[in-house]
């Protein structure tokens, strides 16, 4: 009977360190605007070359901006859709990726970015200039 329930501790153990350690950043993610709280597009977060990169897939119907009108480079004047609004983002010790940048596309405004999760389908995106204390942050949904 002892070794059933230590065989059943260790399974339980080896589950929950596996839940734990694969929940990822990377997939996609419904994003909700903070001051109306309604859903606006889904951006897939993706890895390349080590850093993490977030593109629109998707804009729903209360998107109130579909052009990235004002943005920098490449993306001025286009389709949200398959454009990169985040980028550049290198991960930390502690989980958090940071030291990248979000553009806000009403605006074409761009911020420093951090992104970490809440849980395993809660994403805390948080743009701010200079300082992590001067900025806003919202929470994106994952995308089932």
């Amino acid at each position: 009977m002892k070794k059933i329930k230590n065989l059943v501790l260790l399974l339980a153990m080896a589950f929950f360190a596996q839940m734990s350690f694969g929940q990822t950043v990377l997939g996609v993610w419904k994003t909700i605007d903070d001051e109306t709280g309604e859903p606006k597009s889904h951006v897939k977060i993706y890895k390349k070359d080590g850093k993490v990169f977030g593109r629109v897939v998707k804009l729903l119907p209360k998107a109130t901006t579909t052009t990235c009108d004002g943005c920098p480079g490449d993306k001025n004047g286009k389709s949200l859709l398959d454009v990169d609004i985040l980028w550049d983002l290198e991960a930390d010790d502690d989980g958090v990726w940071d030291d990248g940048e979000i553009v806000d596309p009403a605006n074409g405004k761009v911020y420093r970015c951090k992104i970490s999760l809440e849980n395993a389908d809660k994403l805390k995106v948080r743009g701010y200039i200079g300082f992590s204390l001067f900025g806003r942050t919202q929470i994106w949904h994952r995308v089932k």
